[in-house]
């Protein structure tokens, strides 16, 4: 396994990383759970991602069974969680100074640690000042609750703002963001974000690299068998399938995987090595629900010496979405 820094700061974080979304609770018990994380850990994987909305807290309150099952030392891995969505009460959501402090006391007992390497703010919050939140998030790392603090799916401009308010106020910035970011999805991370990159260095905890599963070809012939297309909550994701624009990515995945079959790489190694040629990207955030799927992710590693100009030029050539 390669480690990549995070951001500026002197965290190196594995180039691939595991998370719970939709899995955990929804897919694996604490004992797969368990067997999953084992397989991620012993292949060098050394960040788990989390947040209080997975599954309603379960699948933190599943990480940290199996974590304390395995006995991983704390200095061997980072582990993670975002507040956004705790409940449904006006103290329970958003990114007031009290749900961040609640969200995050919450995570640590349900994953059962003593602080948190990564804490996120879920989504931006439009009806709390970031200088608040900005506010809320240096007074946990002041506390030793959290190391590094940052964002998911904010807007440039917020982050830029965040910054600005840090230096103004001499408190600890947001160190990483956590984008989508795959085939279909990249204008974020190539276009939006660069003057951050240039000017405030931060990293990425990338989510989502096969694009729900569209880029590993198992959707070809329409959704069928064990598939979180199925899964109750998450009939956005087959609604978005089914749409003409899933249709029309699902075709360019056919596509690509002809391309990969002639370049001798399995689909699902492809698109997460495509992800890996970005140097804005800290880590990838893998989400396998078998022990087999978890496996064949890890071994893209064997193949990143092949993505070279002329490969990602084709690739390039059949997404056609590069601006």
């Amino acid at each position: 396994m390669k480690y990549r820094n995070l951001g500026k700061s002197g965290l190196k974080v594995s180039e691939l990383s595991y998370g719970s979304w939709v899995t955990f609770s929804f897919q694996l018990d604490t004992s797969l759970a368990a067997e999953m994380l084992k397989i991620a850990y012993d292949s060098g994987v050394n960040f788990f991602d989390n947040a209080e909305a997975y599954a309603n807290g379960e699948s933190e309150i599943i990480m940290g069974e199996a974590l304390k099952t395995l006995g991983f030392t704390r200095d061997t891995y980072c582990v993670s969680s975002k507040a956004f969505w705790g409940g449904q009460l006006p103290t329970q959501r958003g990114l007031s100074a009290k749900h961040l402090t609640d969200a995050c006391n919450a995570a640590l007992q349900r994953l059962q640690v003593d602080y948190l390497d990564l804490f996120f703010c879920h989504r931006p919050d439009p009806e709390t000042p970031i200088e608040e939140t900005v506010r809320a998030m240096h007074a946990l790392v002041i506390q030793g609750k959290i190391i590094y603090w940052g964002t998911s799916e904010w807007e440039a401009a917020q982050i830029e703002e965040a910054y600005q308010v840090a230096e103004k106020h001499y408190l600890t910035p947001p160190t990483m963001e956590q984008p989508e970011y795959n085939m279909f999805n990249r204008s974020k991370l190539e276009k939006e974000y660069l003057d951050l990159f240039n000017k405030r260095g931060i990293g990425t905890t990338t989510w989502s690299p096969l694009a729900s599963g569209l880029l590993t070809g198992k959707y070809k012939n329409g959704i069928l068998g064990d598939t979180r297309m199925n899964l109750s909550g998450y009939e956005f994701l087959r609604e978005r399938l089914e749409s003409e624009v899933g249709r029309a990515m699902v075709d360019k995945a056919n596509q690509l995987q002809q391309l990969a079959d002639t370049a001798g790489i399995p689909l699902v190694n492809m698109a997460l090595g495509w992800c890996l040629q970005n140097k804005h990207v800290s880590t990838v955030i893998l989400g396998a629900s078998k022990p087999e799927q978890l496996k064949q992710n890890l071994k893209t590693l064997d193949y990143v010496d092949q993505f070279d100009d002329s490969l990602m030029q084709q690739i390039d050539k059949i997404i056609s979405n590069q601006e």
